[in-house]
């Protein structure tokens, strides 16, 4: 984690976030901010296979992200889904349901083209510290 004018930037340790200068998440104050999050999985260096196990993983590395930030997925607020394929709607919605039940966050939800055609689903999220789940 590295502290800049008062933001504390968070990294999952990926490629990607080091070629294109982001962070996985930013934390200012009670808030943080988690960029689109995918099923990759950054320690084995592969791609869930299909939009259920991606979604899964998807939220294993948000997670992780939360964690390093001091929260978990119960101090999400809003989430933001970009699902590849309108036929995986359903299987991204089942995880998202089972991790989310009783939390309720807003959320938006639309089908759009990814930038690699394999990644099935994407998030991005927002957080609050001081949230009571």
């Amino acid at each position: 984690m590295i502290e800049r004018s008062g933001r504390r930037l968070i990294s999952s340790g990926s490629s990607f976030e080091t070629a294109y200068s982001y962070s996985r998440a930013v934390v200012v104050g009670p808030h943080i901010m988690l960029s689109g999050t995918t099923g990759y999985d950054y320690v084995a260096e592969t791609l869930a296979n299909g939009a259920e196990e991606q979604t899964r993983q998807l939220f294993r590395n948000a997670d992780q992200a939360l964690a390093q930030a001091g929260a978990t997925l119960a101090n999400i607020v809003r989430v933001r889904i970009y699902i590849a394929r309108s036929e995986d709607y359903e299987a991204v919605m089942a995880v998202f349901a089972d991790v989310f039940r009783g939390v309720d966050p807003a959320c938006t939800t639309v089908q759009a083209g990814l930038f690699d055609p394999e990644i099935r689903v994407e998030m991005d999220m927002d957080a609050l510290l001081d949230v009571r789940a």
